[in-house]
């Protein structure tokens, strides 16, 4: 009884904790297979010769560029399990959310996302191209150089380079993922499971999905944001310059996505079976 009696904004406090502490979790297990799917982006290798190029850098660059996503990913486990609850509470006028709110609150809370996180994302991808080791080698550096823009460039070729393809890839992927999160969840829920196994599998499966089906835009991003100078070419640009390195082949364009499913699988895992454990308990 004394949970259910605890003010509102401790339950909702301790939401936000928990959604920080399993993303912040969740990215320092699965940085390592994060960064070799970046560079099959960036480079179409396969996972063999991505591992390849990261061993040969050695074990000191292996973990070069986490504390952007560390930081970006405890800030999107908050956003994503705060604010969108908010959100959807407030759509739904404090009854049971039908689907339009929670697709809704979803996509407010993708956009939300992406203008706070668009900085953390543009810094990791450029740490973690090899090819700006020497010139770039930390966040300092990359700060520095971002000072010498203008302040159009600032935010066009600077810090928030690719806004437009990361604002749609975040506002349909947390409209998709929220959507269907609970109504997975209800469906995978068996009397014989534990009660953190459906939503551990409803993170997973969601997750996984999600990130197969915008992976395309992500492969984009990762090739604008790596990039440093003070041209900015246009997406449309760019998608073809991808193509084209691709071969034209839908199947060097989906390089690394066999371990975008294993990531998301843990990444959303863990995270959505933490948060519904917890929040059963205080709410």
């Amino acid at each position: 009884m004394e949970r259910k009696n605890a003010p509102r904004w401790d339950r909702w406090s301790s939401g936000y904790f928990v959604g920080a502490a399993a993303s912040f979790l969740s990215t320092v297990l699965t940085f390592p297979i994060y960064k070799t799917i970046f560079r099959q982006q960036l480079h179409t290798l396969t996972i063999q010769a991505a591992t390849l190029q990261l061993r040969k850098e050695g074990i000191k660059h292996l973990y070069r560029g986490l504390a952007p996503p560390l930081m970006a990913k405890t800030v999107q486990g908050t956003l994503l399990f705060g604010t969108q609850g908010s959100l959807q509470h407030f759509f739904s006028k404090g009854g049971t959310p039908g689907a339009t709110s929670r697709a809704f609150s979803g996509c407010l809370s993708g956009a939300i996302e992406a203008v706070l996180l668009v900085p953390f994302e543009r810094i990791q991808n450029i740490l973690q191209d090899g090819r700006n080791n020497v010139n770039l080698p930390n966040t300092r550096s990359i700060l520095q150089k971002f000072k010498t823009y203008n302040k159009k460039q600032w935010l066009t070729c600077g810090m928030y380079r690719g806004f437009t393809i990361i604002l749609v890839r975040n506002t349909v992927g947390s409209a998709i993922f929220l959507s269907c999160k609970e109504p997975l969840r209800d469906l995978l829920t068996y009397s014989v499971l534990p009660v953190w196994a459906p939503s551990l599998g409803s993170g997973a499966l969601n997750g996984a999905f999600t990130s197969l089906a915008l992976y395309p835009l992500s492969v984009i991003i990762a090739n604008m944001q790596a990039e440093v100078g003070n041209n900015l070419p246009r997406v449309s640009r760019v998608a073809l310059r991808v193509w084209e390195k691709c071969g034209g082949k839908v199947s060097l364009l989906y390089r690394g996505a066999s371990l975008i499913i294993l990531r998301s699988c843990i990444t959303w895992g863990v995270t959505n079976s933490i948060h519904d454990t917890l929040s059963k308990q205080i709410l």
